[in-house]
């Protein structure tokens, strides 16, 4: 029994030891395969993002081998991979580069604190639960962000793998752009894409269970190296060393900087904890598992924390690693540990065959992988099921490829918001009735109303913005009845949720509406809980006019009751 109580508290805190401890054997192969293609492809993309950043290239290593084994063992994605992210080392490199002018040592160790304070954010938030946050993101905007964003990754790698640079920051600039450049072309760096790309193409269809982007990436490495591709003109990573920052040159840090990098580490904080809960949670529905956000941001604070330990750089989940790890047949968190060993392995005893490593290639894999995440049809078929979810998903889409991946998340989690207070502020209603079995539905040709009864039903919870609105649609209801209404049903459960003065004090005013026109209000549901908020509330109504039930069917019983009683009174008359 002790030992059970210990290792729940252990899981609760380290959630990714479970599936270690419950791991099944089936699953090793798939997941040993993963780990080889997602270590392939990470490899030279941290590299790149290194220089993104602004730092050393080795430190994009070391920004992904141990943050690796803290999200796998932190972590609630069975499937997410962290690391370097293209829009974060953006953010980060304008931040940090204009402090440090042309002080690389510097830069590097403000990129650390950064990092490490990033972590901190995360683990406070993660702390405080506000991985509610994630909740702003409906599953349109997450589809149309995951399109936009793999549009984008398409976009930008397409100049890799041709040989040229755009002129362009932006995603449609570059793509009118694209027509000039053809005479800028490289044509070896086009052939050696279009060899990977096609042994990409036949390895998935006739070896789908071969690690792909290793074997590419090793054929293509060990051809640069023999032919020495760099002498025509190929781009090729090119060599580094694996130094770390020295702990006698933190003796001449001023901390007076890191005032300069609390707010900007606070907004990247937040920028990276949304872009990874939109591949956490689009991987996790397309694999049908739950993940908890909270524990997604302390998983987060973690990584960023061993990763400014270790000399790296901020870290977060990466869809395009993410994606290699899902088409390579990933299952569990065994995938990060077995990637984050290979690395380790090459960081120690192989990184000089890295230099060799041709930039194109990894354009090449960056491109195939962000093609299997281009969903399209999905977006369309909102069309038919959800007009409000289709624009919104398409808005998103657009918006990103606009202005870009942060600008566009943020615009359409702000649209979203706009979409839930609209339905919020004015919900949708319905008028209730009963069948012929004595069931209660919504009215329509078999189910009829009661006979000088309202019954009503909200469909939002009640709060100070909407009881207006509430009031106006029940008085309204009331005066343009054809019949006298003398009760008002309302269903209780759906709109009274919790203790708001504001709603109580607005059906204090509707009551003696109500009253004027001689319709008695029965709120039906919720009645100790009700009868307890107005008493708490010291709100006294006329008891003539205010009554409370149960639930609907007590409601119908209890009026059916009365206007029995008033019939034999009247026939008594």
């Amino acid at each position: 029994m002790k030992n059970s109580l210990f290792f729940q508290k252990l899981f609760r805190w380290i959630p990714g030891l479970e599936n270690f401890f419950t791991y099944r054997k089936e699953y090793l192969s798939s997941d040993i395969r993963a780990g080889l293609s997602v270590a392939a492809v990470a490899l030279p993309v941290s590299i790149a993002y290194a220089d993104l950043t602004g730092v050393g290239a080795i430190a994009g290593l070391y920004s992904t081998i141990l943050p690796l084994v803290a999200y796998a063992l932190f972590g609630s994605s069975r499937q997410l991979i962290v690391g370097p992210d293209t829009a974060t080392c953006a953010v980060v490199a304008a931040v940090v580069i204009p402090l440090t002018l042309d002080n690389p040592v510097l830069r590097w160790q403000l990129v650390i604190i950064m990092t490490i304070m990033i972590g901190i954010w995360c683990l406070i938030a993660g702390k405080l639960r506000l991985g509610t946050f994630a909740d702003l993101l409906s599953r349109p905007i997450l589809l149309g962000l995951l399109n936009g964003i793999s549009i984008t990754i398409i976009v930008d790698q397409f100049a890799k793998i041709c040989g040229f640079k755009y002129d362009y920051d932006n995603l449609f600039e570059r793509i009118i752009d694209m027509p000039f450049k053809v005479l800028d072309m490289h044509i070896i760096t086009m052939c050696i894409s279009l060899i990977s790309l096609t042994l990409l193409i036949v390895l998935k269809k006739f070896r789908p269970r071969w690690p792909a982007p290793l074997i590419v990436v090793i054929l293509m490495t060990f051809c640069s190296w023999l032919v020495g591709f760099d002498q025509y003109g190929v781009k090729i990573i090119g060599q580094f060393s694996n130094e770390m920052i020295s702990l006698s040159s933190w003796g001449n840090f001023d901390p007076g900087l890191m005032r300069e990098l609390v707010v900007p580490s606070l907004n990247i904080a937040v920028i990276c904890f949304i872009s990874m809960m939109i591949t956490v949670r689009s991987f996790a529905a397309k694999n049908n598992y739950d993940t908890d956000a909270d524990t997604e941001f302390k998983a987060l604070g973690i990584a960023n924390i061993v990763a400014g330990l270790s000399n790296g750089f901020v870290v977060s989940g990466t869809s395009s690693r993410t994606a290699v790890n899902d088409v390579s047949g990933g299952k569990t968190q065994l995938v990060s540990i077995i990637a984050a060993g290979v690395i380790a392995l090459v960081v120690f005893f192989l990184l000089s065959p890295l230099q060799f490593i041709p930039t194109a290639v990894l354009g090449v894999i960056l491109i195939y992988s962000s093609w299997s995440l281009i969903d399209i049809k999905s977006i369309i078929r909102f069309f038919k099921l959800n007009r409000d979810a289709f624009y919104l998903s398409l808005l998103t889409l657009i918006a990103v490829l606009l202005i870009g991946i942060i600008p566009g998340m943020a615009l359409s989690v702000l649209l979203g918001l706009f979409l839930f207070l609209r339905r919020v502020f004015r919900p949708t209603d319905q008028l209730l009735g009963i069948d012929d079995d004595g069931r209660i539905h919504s009215l329509s040709d078999n189910v009829s109303a009661l006979d000088n009864v309202i019954m009503y039903r909200f469909n939002s919870p009640l709060t100070y913005f909407n009881i207006a609105y509430f009031k106006k649609r029940l008085i309204t209801l009331v005066d343009e009845s054809p019949d006298k209404v003398n009760y008002i049903i309302v269903d209780t459960i759906p709109c009274f949720t919790y203790q708001d003065v504001s709603v109580l004090l607005g059906i204090e005013e509707l009551v003696r509406a109500l009253k004027i026109r001689n319709t008695v209000l029965i709120l039906a549901g919720r009645r100790k809980t009700l009868k307890h908020w107005f008493k708490d509330m010291k709100i006294d109504m006329d008891k003539d006019y205010i009554e409370f039930a149960y639930d609907l069917y007590f409601a119908v019983k209890m009026v059916q009751s009365k206007e029995h009683m008033t019939d034999i009174e009247v026939i008594n008359e």
